[in-house]
Order: C-alpha cells, then structure tokens, then sequence
C-alpha cells in the first residue's frame, strides 16, 4: 500500500548556497551525492535524517547558474518540514542570527508555521507537528536534539482542477481529506503527512527552472506495490512511465490532472546500499550507464564545502563563471574560453588532463546562437559583428580585471585557453586590450577582426593547434604570421583531425606547458585562489 511521502525534488541555482542553507541553517544531512540520471552533468544532492530515511528526504538537482523558473499551478509550491511543536521559538531566534527573514509564526490547520524561503526563494515552512519524530535524529550539526528536523510534514499542490487533483490523490496514493481552509483541502496519508490541495484557477501557470519543485514522490513498500499503482494508472490520462532503477530506489513518474509531476519509489534499497550510514554523503556517485567517466565528471559538476569548510567565494561579475580546484593545486590558474555551444565546464576534462594540478576557471559567453551560447555574433559562417566582438572583449577585460582583484589572481601567470570562437576572442583582445594575455593556447582559431590595431606583442607565449582536416584550419597560418609579426612567441602544431577536440591536443599543450612555465609549478604557498573559512550566515 502506498503511504506518504517518500522525498521532494527542487532545482537550485546555487549549490553552495544550497549546501549552506540545508546542511548549515536548517542542520539536515548531507546523506547522498550523485551525478543526474537524466543527465550525468548535473549533480543531484539528498539531504534527510541520519539514515536518510524515506519520508525524511529533500533532494535537489543543482542547475548552476540556470535560469529561473517561475512556480505556477501544475506545481509543488512550498515545502512543509515537520519540527517539535515547542520548537517554533527557537528556529524563529536561528531564522533572525542567520539573517534570514522569516513571516509568523501562524496557524496553519492547528500547527504553529515559520515561513521562511531558501537561496532560489523556494517557500520551505517549519511546521510545528506532533506525533511525526524521526526514528534516525541527525545530531552531527549545530542544532540540539530537541530542535532538530523531524522529516517531511507535506507540500502545496497548485492546480486548476482541484477536485480532480484530490482524487487522484486519493484514488492512488493513499491520502484522505482531512479539512478544508478556504481554498485549500488539507489531505493526510496513513504516514501522518499531508498534500495541501490549493485551487489555483485564475492563478498563473508554472515554468520550469531553477528555484521550482521538479516533482512530489511518493512511498511504495515494495516493487510489487510500484506494479500494482502502474497498471491503475494506465486507465487513466496520466500516462505513466517505464520503471526506472534509481539504484536507491525503483520508480516511476506520472502527471496528476493538475499537471504536477509525482514520482512512486520504493523504500529499498535505500541510501545505504553503497554508502555505510556512518560515511553518507561523503562520496560523488555516478549512475551505472553514464557515458561520461566519473573522473571526468568529478571535474565538471559544481564543487562545494560543508559548513564551516573553506569555500571560493563567488563574486557577481559581468559573464557566468567556475572555479574547478584540484585535489592538490600547484596554484597555476587556466581561464578557460569555449566554443560555440559549450559552456563554462566544457573544457574542463580537456585541461585537466593536460595540467592536472591547475585550478580551472570556466567562463561562459554571453552571445547566444539559437539559445546556445558563444563569444560574441556571428553573421555567416566566416564574417562576424566586429561591434559585437569589440564589445564583448572590453566587458571579458573588465571581467579579468574584477577576477584579479576578488579571486587574487596574478596576471602574468595565468593561462588562458580557448576553443574555436572562444579562441578567437582570445586573439582579438592581444590586439584589443594587449598586456591582458600573456600566455594563452588557441584552439582551432582563426583571426575575425576586420582592422587589427598596432600592438606590441613582446613577452606574450602561445600556442595555436588546429586541425588538418577542419575547414577554419586554412586561417591558421595566417593568424601565426600575424601574431608573430606583432612579436609574439608562437608555437603551433597540426593534428590529424578537424575541428573538433580530442586526446590528441593533450600532449602537445602538456609538452607547450612545460617548455613554457618550466619544471617546478608554484608552491602551495603561492596557490592564486585561496578558499577562505567563511561562514554561512555568521552574525
């Protein structure tokens, strides 16, 4: 029989805000780490109770730097977590050290309710509850026993067909009506937690993104329970899914009329079948069938610290940028450009094999191309909006300017490595803004300026590969004259294939990089950026 909730998945913006409100204001466990089954980039954090226990659960799927999506009717609206009745004054205190703002509390349905809203402004409510304690308390964070997070209370259904939402509710899932508030039917499962139903006629549709509810899951005790719900629903419009093996559990998704997507999973195996409960949370997981290597993901998905842990912390600069810092940084820094399509990560794989102790810094561009972004406008093919070009080359100049100062980068030994169009903004500023670059390596590029200003290019190092069989690749020749008649020191190298990236360009930037920064990297001690031990919401 299905019963209650079993976890609520959301989309964040931010992770290490994320991982500070959750794991540091609210004091939940930090209990799995995993790459996206849907999609192996993006990571998908859990937090719960000490064992992670179904019904315990919130989990996110972290679209750094996504865009936002805008909560509406066919979505969970706010999340409910269950707290001791007597608890309400102390997370009111916690709420206002932390400087978080907070509304009430109130009476919601008899419980006592602190609104509060995360990082990507999700409503989260406490809700004083009683008879809902946790069978597994986390007493690993700052918060006493007494106060701790019990578990999931509930979550606000937005719909246009309210009475259709309720029973399919009830017909499936095992809630039943409990009492009615205005426009709210309150519905409690056998568990003890509840879906508030909210008629949202009139109401604006939602929009998925960063900062919404992806879906409510639901609690099956078996995978004979998750069977019996899929051939109900099939004589339904909700259109169900195949069965999917989420490896900490077995599920399946449908859409209630309203539009709200709810997932079915199972109990087991739980959190705890690759993890011991003592050590949860600590390591990245990746699904069995990704096709990218967990190494290479390792290096692509968003870091961050737990609370209290040295963090970077990100400062608001003009482009969307990514700090990846290896296990053991030698303290050189590559800025890294992408070609079209690509974003801040997708040459992180690339250079970290190349220079494996490098901290990466990922930028992103902000022209776009049929929604995908690059560096800067491009006309057909070969000509290119030289306005465009100028322009996004002095706000990159004022972005390396900004980075120097908030991150304590030192200009002269940062590498800047660019692919395709991001290789062409790359030499477009040696002429645009010299003394900027003073080593770089050029990726498929060609020269897109139409009027190249004078500059003296003496004391700058590059390398520019391309490739035999890439159709931009006749241009590189001219680009090498160019740069080398302006005084540059140019080596270049020619590769098999075309225009794309691949092992091959491996080596030659590893054999570059060493004849170009020498045998002996930076000390720790002259590591560029340095995580400071800065606290969430400190006083």
């Amino acid at each position: 029989m299905v019963s209650g909730i079993h976890h609520v998945t959301a989309v964040t913006r931010k992770v290490q805000a994320n991982v500070d409100f959750y794991a540091g204001f609210l004091g939940m466990r930090l209990v799995k780490q995993t790459a996206g089954y849907e999609d192996a980039t993006q990571l998908h954090l859990f937090y719960g109770d000490a064992a992670g226990t179904p019904g315990s659960l919130l989990t996110f799927l972290a679209w750094e730097d996504g865009a936002p999506g805008r909560a509406g009717y066919g979505q969970i609206s706010e999340i409910s977590l269950a707290i001791d009745p007597a608890s309400i004054g102390y997370w009111l205190t916690r709420a206002m050290s932390f400087g978080l703002r907070s509304e009430g509390p109130a009476e919601e349905f008899g419980e006592p309710v602190l609104r509060l809203k995360d990082p990507d402004n999700i409503i989260l409510k406490l809700a004083g509850a009683k008879g809902l304690a946790s069978q597994a308390v986390w007493d690993g964070a700052a918060i006493p026993v007494e106060h701790t997070i019990q578990r999931v209370r509930g979550a606000t259904m937005l719909t246009e067909k309210p009475a259709e939402s309720r029973s399919f509710l009830e017909t499936h899932f095992g809630y039943r009506f409990q009492a009615n508030r205005g426009t709210i039917d309150r519905l409690v499962s056998q568990s003890g937690d509840i879906i508030d139903v909210r008629d949202a006629r009139g109401f604006w549709s939602g929009a998925p993104g960063t900062g919404t509810v992806d879906h409510v899951a639901f609690r099956a005790p078996d995978e004979e329970t998750l069977l019996s719900v899929r051939r109900a629903l099939e004589t339904t419009e909700a259109s169900p899914t195949n069965m999917h093996d989420r490896k900490y559990f077995r599920s399946l998704y449908a859409r209630e009329p309203g539009g709200t997507l709810i997932e079915l999973a199972t109990d087991k195996p739980g959190m705890i079948v690759d993890e011991e409960q003592a050590a949860l949370g600590k390591k990245l997981f990746a699904p069995p069938d990704a096709i990218t290597d967990l190494g290479d993901l390792k290096v692509v998905l968003p870091q961050f610290s737990m609370p209290g842990e040295p963090r970077i912390n990100y400062r608001e600069l003009p482009f969307v940028h990514r700090f990846y810092t290896p296990p053991n940084p030698d303290g050189s820094v590559f800025v890294l450009l992408h070609g079209s399509g690509g974003n801040e990560t997708t040459l992180m794989p690339l250079l970290n094999k190349a220079a494996p102790r490098a901290t990466l810094l990922g930028v992103r561009g902000r022209a776009t191309e049929e929604g995908f972004p690059r560096w800067y406008k491009r006309i057909t093919p070969f000509s290119f909006d030289q306005n465009d070009i100028k322009t996004e080359a002095e706000a990159f100049a004022a972005f390396i300017e900004g980075a120097v100062k908030s991150y304590g980068l030192d200009p002269k030994k940062v590498v800047y490595v660019g692919y395709s169009n991001g290789a062409n903004l790359l030499n477009s500023l040696l002429y645009l803004h010299p003394n900027l670059i003073h080593k770089a390596v050029l990726l498929r590029s060609m020269p897109v300026l139409s009027d190249y200003p004078h500059a003296d290019l003496k004391g700058t190092d590059l390398l520019v590969i391309s490739g035999k069989t890439d159709a931009y690749g006749k241009y590189a020749r001219e680009l090498e004259g160019r740069l080398k008649s302006s005084g540059a020191t140019v080596d270049s190298d020619v590769i098999p294939g075309g225009h794309d990236l691949g092992d091959a360009d491996v080596p030659i930037i590893q054999k570059w990089l060493l004849q170009r920064m020498g045998d002996e990297p930076p000390t720790l001690e002259q590591q560029a950026v340095k995580p400071k031990p800065e606290l969430f919401g400190q006083p």
